[in-house]
Protein backbone atom coordinates (compact mmCIF):
# COMPACT_ATOMS: atom_id res chain seq x y z
CA UNK A 1 0.00 0.00 0.00
CA UNK A 2 1.14 3.72 -1.15
CA UNK A 3 0.25 6.58 0.69
CA UNK A 4 -0.08 9.96 0.12
CA UNK A 5 -1.69 12.71 2.63
CA UNK A 6 -1.70 16.02 4.10
CA UNK A 7 -3.93 17.39 7.26
CA UNK A 8 -7.03 17.71 4.73
CA UNK A 9 -7.13 14.26 2.49
CA UNK A 10 -5.04 11.00 2.15
CA UNK A 11 -4.99 9.00 -1.50
CA UNK A 12 -3.95 5.33 -0.51
CA UNK A 13 -3.15 3.12 -3.16
CA UNK A 14 -3.39 -0.62 -3.02
CA UNK A 15 -1.32 -2.98 -5.25
CA UNK A 16 -2.89 -6.53 -5.04
CA UNK A 17 -1.53 -10.07 -6.26
CA UNK A 18 -4.36 -12.19 -6.95
CA UNK A 19 -8.75 -12.11 -7.57
CA UNK A 20 -9.61 -13.23 -4.14
CA UNK A 21 -7.46 -10.02 -2.16
CA UNK A 22 -8.85 -7.67 -5.13
CA UNK A 23 -11.88 -8.24 -4.37
CA UNK A 24 -11.55 -8.17 -0.68
CA UNK A 25 -10.36 -4.95 -0.33
CA UNK A 26 -12.73 -3.70 -2.93
CA UNK A 27 -15.26 -4.86 -0.32
CA UNK A 28 -14.11 -3.58 2.47
CA UNK A 29 -13.27 0.27 1.28
CA UNK A 30 -16.70 0.65 0.31
CA UNK A 31 -18.04 0.53 3.83
CA UNK A 32 -15.71 3.52 4.83
CA UNK A 33 -17.50 6.35 5.90
CA UNK A 34 -14.96 9.09 5.07
CA UNK A 35 -14.08 8.07 1.59
CA UNK A 36 -14.78 10.51 -1.34
CA UNK A 37 -13.70 8.27 -4.52
CA UNK A 38 -12.73 4.51 -5.23
CA UNK A 39 -11.28 3.74 -8.17
CA UNK A 40 -9.73 0.02 -9.38
CA UNK A 41 -8.46 -1.68 -12.52
CA UNK A 42 -8.59 -5.32 -11.11
CA UNK A 43 -4.92 -5.00 -10.21
CA UNK A 44 -4.81 -1.46 -7.87
CA UNK A 45 -7.28 -0.12 -6.30
CA UNK A 46 -7.42 4.12 -5.19
CA UNK A 47 -9.03 5.37 -2.43
CA UNK A 48 -9.24 9.10 -1.36
CA UNK A 49 -10.11 9.89 1.75
CA UNK A 50 -11.13 13.05 3.72
CA UNK A 51 -8.92 13.17 6.62
CA UNK A 52 -5.33 11.89 7.45
CA UNK A 53 -6.21 8.69 9.44
CA UNK A 54 -4.72 8.11 12.92
CA UNK A 55 -4.40 5.88 15.85
CA UNK A 56 -6.52 7.33 18.92
CA UNK A 57 -3.35 8.29 21.68
CA UNK A 58 -0.71 7.39 19.61
CA UNK A 59 1.53 9.36 18.12
CA UNK A 60 2.56 8.41 14.36
CA UNK A 61 5.68 8.61 12.61
CA UNK A 62 4.51 11.22 10.54
CA UNK A 63 3.59 13.29 13.19
CA UNK A 64 6.94 12.68 14.62
CA UNK A 65 8.59 13.61 12.07
CA UNK A 66 6.87 16.86 11.94
CA UNK A 67 7.25 18.08 15.31
CA UNK A 68 11.33 17.92 14.75
CA UNK A 69 10.50 19.56 11.35
CA UNK A 70 11.97 17.55 9.10
CA UNK A 71 10.83 16.73 5.50
CA UNK A 72 8.92 13.78 4.83
CA UNK A 73 8.90 12.48 1.30
CA UNK A 74 5.86 10.91 -0.01
CA UNK A 75 4.53 7.97 -0.42
CA UNK A 76 4.71 6.18 2.91
CA UNK A 77 5.09 2.27 1.59
CA UNK A 78 3.26 -0.08 3.67
CA UNK A 79 4.53 -3.37 2.69
CA UNK A 80 4.19 -7.36 5.09
CA UNK A 81 3.86 -5.29 8.26
CA UNK A 82 6.16 -2.37 7.61
CA UNK A 83 6.14 1.07 6.96
CA UNK A 84 8.73 2.67 4.70
CA UNK A 85 9.76 6.53 5.29
CA UNK A 86 11.83 9.03 3.04
CA UNK A 87 12.81 11.47 5.04
CA UNK A 88 15.34 14.91 4.37
CA UNK A 89 17.46 16.16 7.37
CA UNK A 90 19.97 18.98 7.13
CA UNK A 91 21.64 17.75 10.38
CA UNK A 92 22.94 14.24 11.33
CA UNK A 93 21.99 15.05 14.60
CA UNK A 94 18.24 15.94 13.96
CA UNK A 95 17.63 12.15 12.28
CA UNK A 96 19.43 11.05 15.64
CA UNK A 97 16.61 12.68 17.63
CA UNK A 98 13.84 11.24 15.19
CA UNK A 99 15.63 7.76 16.02
CA UNK A 100 15.45 8.08 19.86
CA UNK A 101 12.15 9.50 19.89
CA UNK A 102 10.62 6.96 17.99
CA UNK A 103 12.39 4.01 19.59
CA UNK A 104 10.85 5.33 22.78
CA UNK A 105 7.43 5.29 21.53
CA UNK A 106 7.99 1.65 20.54
CA UNK A 107 8.92 1.64 17.09
CA UNK A 108 10.70 -1.06 15.78
CA UNK A 109 13.23 1.00 13.60
CA UNK A 110 15.53 0.23 10.88
CA UNK A 111 17.60 2.57 9.08
CA UNK A 112 17.90 1.22 5.20
CA UNK A 113 19.56 3.42 2.92
CA UNK A 114 21.39 7.26 3.88
CA UNK A 115 22.19 8.62 0.88
CA UNK A 116 22.81 12.53 -0.19
CA UNK A 117 20.63 14.73 -3.61
CA UNK A 118 22.20 15.25 -5.96
CA UNK A 119 21.72 18.68 -7.74
CA UNK A 120 19.37 21.18 -6.64
CA UNK A 121 16.79 19.54 -3.78
CA UNK A 122 13.54 21.19 -5.43
CA UNK A 123 14.32 19.32 -8.35
CA UNK A 124 15.59 15.90 -6.83
CA UNK A 125 12.78 15.13 -4.31
CA UNK A 126 10.24 15.68 -7.56
CA UNK A 127 9.02 17.30 -10.23
CA UNK A 128 5.65 19.10 -10.49
CA UNK A 129 3.05 17.84 -11.97
CA UNK A 130 2.49 21.17 -13.96
CA UNK A 131 6.13 20.60 -15.37
CA UNK A 132 5.60 17.09 -16.52
CA UNK A 133 1.94 17.30 -17.72
CA UNK A 134 0.92 20.66 -18.73
CA UNK A 135 1.68 20.29 -22.34
CA UNK A 136 0.07 17.39 -22.86
CA UNK A 137 -3.50 17.54 -24.81
CA UNK A 138 -6.60 15.96 -22.76
CA UNK A 139 -6.48 13.00 -25.57
CA UNK A 140 -2.51 12.41 -25.24
CA UNK A 141 -3.09 11.97 -21.22
CA UNK A 142 -6.15 9.33 -21.83
CA UNK A 143 -3.76 7.78 -24.08
CA UNK A 144 -1.56 7.19 -21.38
CA UNK A 145 -3.44 6.33 -19.20
CA UNK A 146 -5.44 3.81 -21.03
CA UNK A 147 -2.34 2.13 -22.49
CA UNK A 148 -0.71 2.07 -18.83
CA UNK A 149 -4.25 0.24 -17.82
CA UNK A 150 -4.34 -2.25 -20.32
CA UNK A 151 -0.63 -3.32 -19.55
CA UNK A 152 0.94 -2.03 -22.68
CA UNK A 153 3.88 -0.81 -20.73
CA UNK A 154 4.00 -4.18 -18.66
CA UNK A 155 6.98 -6.76 -18.96
CA UNK A 156 6.11 -8.20 -20.67
CA UNK A 157 3.49 -6.53 -23.08
CA UNK A 158 -0.19 -7.63 -21.95
CA UNK A 159 -1.43 -5.97 -25.20
CA UNK A 160 -0.43 -3.84 -28.05
CA UNK A 161 -1.69 -0.98 -29.56
CA UNK A 162 -4.31 -2.54 -32.07
CA UNK A 163 -5.98 -4.15 -29.29
CA UNK A 164 -6.22 -1.06 -27.22
CA UNK A 165 -7.46 1.18 -30.41
CA UNK A 166 -9.94 -1.92 -31.37
CA UNK A 167 -11.51 -1.81 -27.48
CA UNK A 168 -12.02 1.81 -27.87
CA UNK A 169 -13.35 1.83 -31.37
CA UNK A 170 -10.96 4.23 -33.07
CA UNK A 171 -8.39 4.04 -35.77
CA UNK A 172 -5.47 2.40 -34.56
CA UNK A 173 -3.17 5.30 -36.12
CA UNK A 174 -5.17 7.77 -34.44
CA UNK A 175 -4.63 6.04 -30.88
CA UNK A 176 -1.08 5.58 -31.86
CA UNK A 177 -0.45 9.27 -32.62
CA UNK A 178 -1.95 10.59 -29.57
CA UNK A 179 0.41 7.99 -27.71
CA UNK A 180 3.93 8.66 -29.09
CA UNK A 181 2.99 12.30 -28.90
CA UNK A 182 2.17 12.16 -24.96
CA UNK A 183 5.40 10.02 -24.40
CA UNK A 184 7.65 12.63 -26.47
CA UNK A 185 6.28 15.21 -24.30
CA UNK A 186 6.71 13.32 -20.75
CA UNK A 187 10.20 12.64 -21.87
CA UNK A 188 10.77 15.78 -22.68
CA UNK A 189 9.92 17.37 -19.82
CA UNK A 190 12.01 14.98 -17.58
CA UNK A 191 14.84 15.03 -18.97
CA UNK A 192 15.93 17.95 -17.47
CA UNK A 193 15.36 16.78 -14.35
CA UNK A 194 17.20 13.22 -14.88
CA UNK A 195 20.30 15.10 -16.18
CA UNK A 196 19.85 17.59 -12.70
CA UNK A 197 19.84 14.70 -10.69
CA UNK A 198 22.97 12.84 -11.90
CA UNK A 199 24.89 16.20 -11.06
CA UNK A 200 27.67 15.44 -8.08
CA UNK A 201 27.29 18.69 -5.62
CA UNK A 202 27.22 18.29 -1.83
CA UNK A 203 23.34 18.39 -0.55
CA UNK A 204 21.61 17.77 2.51
CA UNK A 205 20.60 13.78 3.48
CA UNK A 206 18.27 12.02 2.82
CA UNK A 207 17.11 9.12 4.50
CA UNK A 208 15.35 5.59 4.25
CA UNK A 209 13.42 4.29 7.77
CA UNK A 210 11.72 1.16 7.67
CA UNK A 211 8.99 0.93 10.65
CA UNK A 212 7.06 -2.01 12.08
CA UNK A 213 3.37 -1.70 12.25
CA UNK A 214 1.67 -3.14 15.03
Amino acid sequence: MFEWSNREQQVLEFIVENQEDYEMILEELMEIDVKIDVMSDDRKVHLITRARSCTAGVETVTETIEELDLLEVYPVVYDSGWEYYRVVTFKSEEFGKLLRKLRESGFEVEVLKRSTFEGFLASSLSASADAMFSKLTEKQMDSLVTAFIYGYYDRPRRTDIQSIAKKLGVPRSTFQEHLKKAERKVMSALIPHIQLFRAQLSSPMSITLATETN
